[in-house]
């Protein structure tokens, strides 16, 4: 059996997974907001927990904020950053005793729909988390692809694709650059967005909401918030062509993208209108696809 371990700001979530990928266990814990060395033992206890709860030793994937930097096998680039700098790989292998295969959450959410989830059976998935930020993640044949800089798939920080003249230049995002796909398609960026046209403030699922109930203010908003969603997924369809693109985070919820925004990039997409064949789909397992992403590090195990 396979462990997956999902590393989140608030929370260290854990499952076990059989051989077909039914789920055997499971349990969530606080993520310590003390030290980095207070991270590495919750991740054991857990480890230790579920292999108690289910009689054997399991492998042990980790799904984590950030990635593994190539060049000096260091986390960068979390928004967890007590991480950054650290070699969380390595130190928890050595505190488990045993391999440990670690991949960056948006990557494990990708594997996660493309072996058993949404995306089942697709060749390339796109895996996309629309939160509190933007991210990304690629799986090929259901394995992760990670990139010469650890970086594939991180579309959120690439400019907002043709921008219009009310879009330039864009707010500054918080990597330092103006104008990133995040600070157009975050959580926070639509609600900013909606309150600076209307003056309500509402949550962005809300919006979404609003807007199928017939608020024609909200209704403008989400058609907004679909165009730009369709140009920045365009360009990610024109250099990978995905079967499925499959959506994630808490935004994932606004049922409208569905079927709005697959019609919107016909007119970006570099193909024939009739010939556009990949899916955008909502997950199928939501929150939990991090862990299971990480216990399919293993596939065969």
């Amino acid at each position: 059996m396979r462990i997956g371990i999902d590393l989140g700001g608030t929370k260290i979530e854990g499952l076990v997974l059989d051989k077909d990928g039914t789920e055997r266990a499971r349990l969530r814990v606080p993520t310590p907001q003390t030290t980095y060395e207070d991270a590495i033992t919750s991740i054991v206890d857990v480890v230790r927990e579920l292999e108690r709860q289910v009689g054997t030793r399991c492998s042990v994937g980790l799904a984590t904020p950030g990635a593994i930097s190539p060049a000096t096998s260091l986390i960068k680039n979390a928004n967890s950053t007590r991480l950054n700098g650290r070699p969380l790989h390595r130190d928890i292998e050595h505190a488990l005793g045993r391999d440990v295969r670690m991949a960056n959450d948006a990557n494990c959410f990708a594997v996660s729909e493309a072996t058993d989830g949404a995306a089942a059976g697709c060749q390339i998935v796109f895996g996309v988390i629309l939160g509190t930020g933007v991210g990304g993640g690629i799986a090929i044949d259901g394995r992760p692809i990670t990139g010469a800089q650890a970086i594939a798939g991180e579309w959120g920080h690439n400019p907002l694709p043709q921008p219009r003249d009310d879009e330039r230049p864009g707010v500054r995002c918080y990597c330092g650059r103006m104008g990133c796909v995040e600070t157009w398609l975050s959580g926070p960026a639509l609600r900013r967005q909606f309150a600076e046209r209307t003056g309500r403030d509402m949550r962005a699922t809300d919006i979404a909401e609003a807007a199928l109930a017939g608020d024609t203010a909200a209704a403008d908003q989400m058609e907004l918030y679909c165009d730009r969603l369709a140009r920045s997924l365009a360009v990610v369809i024109n250099i990978l062509d995905p079967d499925a693109v499959v959506l994630g985070g808490g935004l994932s919820r606004m049922t409208q993208l569905y079927n709005r925004v697959p019609e919107l990039w016909k007119r970006e997409v570099f193909s024939e209108p009739d010939s556009i064949v990949t899916l955008l789909l909502p997950p199928k397992y939501g929150d939990s696809s991090g862990g299971r992403g990480a216990a399919w590090l293993w596939p065969d195990a």
